[in-house]
């Protein structure tokens, strides 16, 4: 048995249509496989409860949360989010921040934590952009913030696109370092400043994305963060219908170690998160997703297991 919490509800799911371009099903899926291939125990797998308002505050507008609760946002502002209204979308919105919240504290305790969902990093103060509501790592990082928890904090973004939401919600705050790794000529087309963008060509291939990140995470580990958040996309997938990157399942993989190993050599607590992932067959964007779950257990868990075998 392991220390590993993970943070999934099926509330995460919402009636958005089955021709939707977001694929709502991938967390039951991601979860499911998990599950039955033993990559998962039960046991690590927890509930979150629904989001408390006052958390939510500590980043986004009352005036918009109120709206979002009654489903008073405009048609532009619906237009913009890109995902229609309903009750069970909210409710998935606020358990999803909490899940977010919840594995921030596990990772405190338990060196790494994971949301099965999160990474929602287009929502700003006052709206949502691109299938984005709330900005859960936002308010994650100030409840962290508000209880003392952590001061330093690293946002290592490997969705293909930019996290303009996150970088304008910390923009002022010199605590919190945001990294973002993304297409040059992807959404959003306006793009707000992090503190490092990388912006990528068109048909970026494994080899030359593995060895600009590798050169990036060197730089911006010098910000010597108390945790770290990665957005663990699968959308840069070759097949991704939003993407225009050409990395592979093994790059993506290799890229999620590449993430993991240095929160580990380095002792730094580390939250994952989904974030985006749109391929044709939604069964690409579920494998990706797992494969950064199967990453954790490998780095995280998997000399334990040795060093347990050998004590019998």
């Amino acid at each position: 048995m392991t220390n590993y919490q993970l943070f999934y509800s099926p509330d995460y799911y919402a009636d958005i249509g089955d021709d939707h371009v977001f694929p709502i099903k991938k967390f039951e899926l991601a979860r499911d496989i998990l599950i039955n291939e033993n990559t998962l125990s039960p046991w690590e797998v927890f509930s979150p409860e629904l989001a408390d308002r006052k958390d939510l505050q500590l980043v986004h507008s009352i005036d918009y949360i109120s709206r979002l609760i009654k489903g008073d946002l405009s048609p532009a502002e619906i237009r913009v989010l890109g995902l229609p209204w309903s009750e069970s979308l909210v409710r998935r919105t606020f358990l999803a921040v909490s899940g977010t919240i919840n594995a921030s504290r596990a990772a405190l305790k338990n060196a790494v934590s994971s949301n099965l969902a999160g990474g929602t990093h287009h929502a700003f103060p006052d709206r949502g952009e691109g299938f984005c509501v709330l900005n859960d790592v936002a308010i994650a990082i100030r409840v962290l913030q508000r209880e003392s928890l952590a001061k330093r904090f690293l946002i290592i973004d490997c969705d293909v696109h930019q996290g303009n939401g996150t970088a304008y919600i910390f923009k002022d705050d010199d605590d919190v370092f945001t990294f973002s790794m993304h297409g040059a000529k992807n959404y959003p087309l306006r793009k707000e400043a992090s503190n490092l963008d990388i912006e990528l060509g068109d048909g970026t291939r494994d080899g030359e994305f593995l060895d600009v990140l590798d050169q990036a995470l060197d730089r911006i580990i010098q910000h010597h963060p108390d945790v770290i958040y990665y957005l663990g996309g699968a959308d840069p997938f070759e097949r991704d219908q939003l993407g225009r990157l050409e990395l592979t399942k093994a790059g993506l993989r290799k890229r999620d170690e590449l993430v993991l190993n240095l929160a580990r050599a380095e002792g730094i607590p580390i939250v994952t998160v989904m974030s985006g992932g749109y391929a044709k067959d939604i069964r690409d964007t579920v494998d990706i997703h797992c494969n950064t779950i199967r990453s954790v257990k490998k780095i995280f868990y998997s000399q334990e297991k040795f060093a347990a075998a050998k004590s019998v």
